[in-house]
């Protein structure tokens, strides 16, 4: 019998980068807030007769092949798939891997993907982890990957769904599902992919270096974060819709100033038009350079805001709010 698990992406809607470690300590009261959306991330397991380990993913078209799982530990084109294969010492399988998000996106697609695989290889092994025991060893098999840290925040709604603020604390990591109408969140948000993928173990490391080296400027720029974060839950909450518009807008200018290549040129554009169209504020997915763009503004005004951004060359993508996270078929 297959094994067959998908996990949700998201939405960064405040609070990001100030997740990775240690940067959150310097930080007290930090949080981030998300939302889990239903572009998702999917893995299959099927079994095999020869005892080798087949990884195919079908979004770069690209198979590795290995007679077991201790010859996955050397680099290889999908090296995430690799070291989780060999963490779980998983062999006498094929593994199919599937993302519904774009590449580079920014909505944590890799995390996604990553918690799926996870899973699935669990399963497969019939080993019984709890969730967050299973988001440490995905986050940590990630930094091997891509040899820098991680944040935290990106496993969590791929984990368990929904819109959720996640505090980071001395003591652990505390998740709060938010008691937000998904429904009329949803209706103000237009999200679309800008054409140019981007790399966030480059951006988050190099704005990390600084913060650990004690740039002043970096600094201040976590702070008004962590404050916008807090602004946008309270908000959100609250449900005023006014005032989460302006905390997003909040959220992208603090970003900004955070590093130079946080914005392009398209992306500025893309905003630009969208404003124009009748948005109240936009911010980029994940750390920036490229990727997703979200942006938010009265329901009335969505359509042309659709339509400003489909003019202005970036791919629509439909979405919905998701309650649920991993889903193990």
């Amino acid at each position: 019998m297959p094994i067959v698990t998908s996990a949700p992406t998201r939405i960064d809607l405040a609070g990001g980068t100030i997740d990775i470690w240690p940067l959150y300590l310097f930080h007290p009261g930090a949080q981030t807030i998300n939302a889990a959306i239903s572009i998702r991330a999917h893995a299959r397991i099927d079994p095999r007769d020869d005892g080798r380990v087949v990884l195919r993913s079908e979004d770069t078209g690209v198979t590795v092949e290995a007679d077991g799982w201790r010859a996955l530990r050397a680099s290889t084109p999908l090296r995430l798939l690799a070291l989780l294969a060999h963490h779980f010492q998983a062999e006498g399988l094929t593994l199919t891997t599937r993302s519904e998000s774009p590449a580079g996106a920014g909505l944590a697609g890799s995390s996604a993907l990553n918690v799926a695989v996870c899973a699935a290889f669990a399963r497969w092994r019939g080993l019984t982890i709890e969730p967050e025991a299973l988001l440490q060893i995905a986050m940590n098999v990630e930094a091997q990957t891509i040899d820098v840290p991680t944040g935290l925040q990106d496993y969590r709604p791929a984990m368990y769904g929904g819109i959720a603020a996640l505090e980071l604390a001395v003591d652990g990591i505390h998740r709060h599902v938010l008691p937000v109408p998904a429904a009329e969140l949803e209706r103000r948000l237009v999200l679309c992919y800008t054409g140019e993928p981007r790399n966030s173990g480059t951006n988050n490391w190099e704005i990390t270096k600084r913060h650990i080296d004690g740039d002043r400027h970096v600094f201040d720029c976590f702070e008004r974060i962590r404050d916008t974060a807090d602004e946008m839950r309270t908000a959100l909450v609250a449900g005023d819709w006014d005032r989460v518009g302006s905390a997003i807008a909040r959220e992208w200018e603090n970003r900004k100033r955070l590093a130079p290549g946080v914005t392009t040129p398209v992306i500025d554009t893309l905003i630009a038009r969208a404003m124009a169209a009748g948005a109240t504020a936009a911010k980029v997915c994940g750390a920036g350079g490229g990727g997703c763009l979200f942006c938010y503004g009265p329901p009335e005004a969505v359509p042309a805001i659709r339509a400003a951004l489909a003019d202005g060359g970036a791919r629509l993508l439909d979405f919905r709010l998701e309650r649920d996270g991993l889903r193990r078929g």
